[in-house]
């Protein structure tokens, strides 16, 4: 059941990020306590790649209400 709520997300997320301006990928949309800034971009290519980060990340944003 969690794989399916996870997938959504990602379709989520690659939805949004494929409307969005070049020039705004590069901004920061959130801050992980370990990790840093994560911009559009290094969110996109961990979650492109299906990384352990990318599953933190979708759950942060959806907290967030950006996905």
């Amino acid at each position: 059941m969690a794989v399916n709520k996870l997938l959504g997300d990602k379709e989520r997320f690659l939805k949004i990020y494929a409307n969005l301006p070049l020039g705004v990928r590069q901004e920061i949309i959130l801050v992980l306590a370990d990790k840093g800034p994560i911009t559009w971009n290094a969110a996109f290519i961990e979650v492109n790649a299906k990384t352990a980060l990318s599953r933190v990340i979708l759950q942060k944003l959806k907290k967030l209400e950006i996905i």
